[in-house]
């Protein structure tokens, strides 16, 4: 790789990072102006999630076309146009991950943002990623300095972080595996935490918080793109669930899952959840 195309991709990082942080706070503050809903006001709470929803998909889809109007963009909110699939430079946005969460005025929501890159015909690879939960005040990207990826745990569970609602019903029978193999290195055994959106999740990995993060319900490009991208940034390991690898910018945006762990306990991870390792 060229001098130039460092500081060409640490450029397109840096404004990843920035206008991801920038929707962050634009969501703080709109949430903020609607004030206190009441929980059973689901009209007032779905007007907020829309505005959000909208307000930042504008903010984000603004900056990015200004600094790089040829660039496609694929966003969770915006209209799909296919011509992306001939772009060499695709920007993979969700402006609010965690919608609902968001709208619950809890704090597991994220914004994403991903620049996958053509390298050899329609396969391409990803870049220039943040992930911002702006309620935490966290900010996670592929510019980070990274620690070495930390050891397991020695006065707590490790922590498996899932889908708060839609956990996979085999998960105990899973939970209970791991802990057999890891015997000794467990200690205090295996716990599954259930959180938010699926940068908020990938954001307890990052902070050390977890060890692992299991996905298997199938989402979308604009839900695993950043996260991803920033997970590999810091050495994690991260595992399909279905197929031998991880293929963005395709005509159908839809991802089948992902498993993100520490090195240290991806084996384990492998053995403890077999029924998930299947080819389409």
């Amino acid at each position: 790789m060229s001098d130039n195309q460092s500081s060409n991709d640490h450029d397109d990082a840096q404004l990843s990072r920035e206008v991801a942080v920038e929707a962050g706070r634009l969501l703080l503050e709109i949430r903020d102006s609607f004030g206190e809903i009441e929980p059973g006001d689901r009209e007032r709470a779905g007007q907020l999630r829309n505005t959000a929803d909208r307000e930042a998909h504008l903010h984000i889809h603004r900056r990015l076309s200004l600094a790089f109007p040829k660039d496609a963009i694929l966003s969770e909110e915006g209209d799909d146009d296919l011509e992306r699939l001939h772009a060499d430079r695709v920007w993979i946005v969700d402006p609010l991950d965690g919608t609902w969460e968001y709208g619950q005025q809890r704090a597991d929501f994220a914004v994403h943002i991903a620049l996958w890159t053509r390298t050899d015909g329609r396969e391409g690879t990803l870049s220039a990623a943040t992930v911002d939960v702006p309620a935490h005040g966290q900010t996670w990207s592929v510019l980070d300095d990274v620690p070495s990826v930390s050891a397991l745990p020695t006065e707590r569970p490790i922590r498996v972080v899932t889908s708060r609602t839609r956990a996979p019903e085999t998960l105990p029978a899973m939970l209970a595996e791991m802990t057999n193999l890891l015997g000794s290195a467990a200690p205090f055994g295996v716990e599954a935490v259930g959180v938010g959106s699926v940068g908020a999740k990938a954001g307890e990995v990052f902070a050390g918080h977890a060890e692992v993060y299991l996905h298997v319900g199938g989402f979308n490009e604009w839900d695993l793109a950043a996260p991803l991208a920033v997970a590999l940034a810091r050495g994690i390991v991260c595992m399909p669930v279905q197929g031998d690898g991880f293929a963005f910018n395709r005509a159908d945006p839809y991802q089948p899952g992902v498993i993100m762990a520490i090195p240290s306990i991806a084996n384990a991870v492998r053995e403890a959840f077999p029924a998930l390792w299947s080819k389409p």
